[in-house]
């Protein structure tokens, strides 16, 4: 009985334990640091489509802009970097904080990574999956103010009963119609909005032009 009851008591803790929220994401330095500006920086491309930086530059913009922040005009920050000579966003990553924030005046500065984007042919299904992390930089301290990362596929609610020939032809019909489409800038956006929205758990908080702000907000 003694053994049972050991085990029992066991078993319950691990249930608690199993059931117990998890601790949400610590705003600290956000909440301290308050940017009403936002300067995205080219994101640097570690898959093999040369088009993703530019694609999920286009679509990180808007949640930002939804979110209630002031987002610098990638075009305009593009022709800048580009008359000082840098063109990778290798080369314009390595400039400084303080430097960034000299030559435009933003409060902080998004650093993205996209580390998958495109479109992927394996045997019995075809995928087109962008992933991304990121990090929100105070331009005046240089300290890190959010980190997150997130992904989307259009495979999340695919469900196919067409047999192994079905699943064939269909997989090499929605690669080439993905490929010729670009539908990765399609999940590009859904990546963005997943990463960035403030809708989103863990995510960005709402910035001084949404009237959300500074509302405390269960996600």
């Amino acid at each position: 009985m003694k053994r049972l009851f050991v085990l029992l008591t066991v078993a319950f803790t691990l249930v608690l334990t199993g059931c117990a929220k998890k601790p949400g994401y610590d705003y600290t330095a956000f909440k301290e640091s308050k940017p009403k500006s936002i300067l995205v920086l080219p994101p640097v491309n570690h898959s093999p489509d040369i088009n993703a930086s530019h694609s999920m530059l286009s679509t990180v913009t808007t949640p930002l802009a939804e979110d209630g922040y002031y987002v610098f005009p990638v075009a305009v920050v593009e022709e800048t970097f580009k008359q000082n000579g840098m063109t990778s966003a290798e080369d314009i990553r390595s400039v400084s904080a303080a430097k960034l924030r000299e030559i435009f005046g933003a409060d902080a500065a998004l650093y993205i990574d996209i580390t998958s984007y495109g479109s992927t042919y394996m045997v019995v299904s075809s995928e087109t999956r962008v992933t991304a992390n990121a990090k929100l930089v105070d331009l005046r301290n240089g300290k890190v103010l959010w980190t997150g990362n997130a992904t989307a596929s259009d495979n999340e609610n695919s469900n196919n009963n067409g047999g192994i020939i079905g699943m064939l032809v269909q997989a090499a019909v929605k690669q080439i119609s993905s490929t010729m489409s670009d539908k990765g800038h399609d999940i590009a956006g859904l990546t963005s909005y997943r990463l960035l929205s403030a809708t989103q758990t863990d995510s960005l908080l709402y910035g001084p032009r949404s009237p959300e702000y500074g509302k405390t907000i269960t996600r």
